[in-house]
């Protein structure tokens, strides 16, 4: 039997609990494969990759860096048939009060109006989506 899918709308607020990010503005992308993350300072140094997530702009914004051992180097094409090839990290996001895995490619998203993008890889199998909802998992937060 099919387990039964919650119905998310097309923006709602995440948590990513193991980058200390809270109430983070998601945009549900099912035009997007992969899930991605506002990023600022990518760089590798020998085998561990370094960044900063969020930028000034934003309220949640730090300036913590963050270090990688284990990421993967993967090839995106973007919106406008780009490939571009990016960082990916595995981390966790908390949706509907329920903690999934999920793996996000870095990428500076400063031109974009929602810092996290969450794509049909994460998606399939665990939500359905109405476009005229907002803020469905947020509104039942605890």
């Amino acid at each position: 039997m099919e387990k039964e899918k919650k119905i998310i709308g097309r923006i709602d607020k995440v948590d990513f609990p193991l980058l200390s990010i809270a109430d983070i503005d998601a945009k549900i992308d099912t035009g997007a494969y992969t899930s991605s993350i506002h990023c600022i300072d990518i760089e590798e140094v020998g085998e561990v990759l370094q960044c900063s997530f969020l930028d000034a702009t934003h309220p949640e914004y730090d300036g913590k860096r963050f270090t990688f051992k284990n990421y993967d180097i993967t090839a995106v094409k973007s919106s406008n048939g780009k490939v571009e090839v990016r960082y990916a990290i595995r981390t966790k996001i908390v949706v509907f009060n329920k903690t999934y895995p999920i793996t996000l490619t870095l990428s500076p998203r400063d031109d974009m109006r929602f810092p996290v993008l969450i794509g049909r890889k994460f998606l399939n199998g665990k939500f359905l989506i109405d476009p005229q909802l907002e803020n469905q998992s947020f509104n039942q937060k605890e």
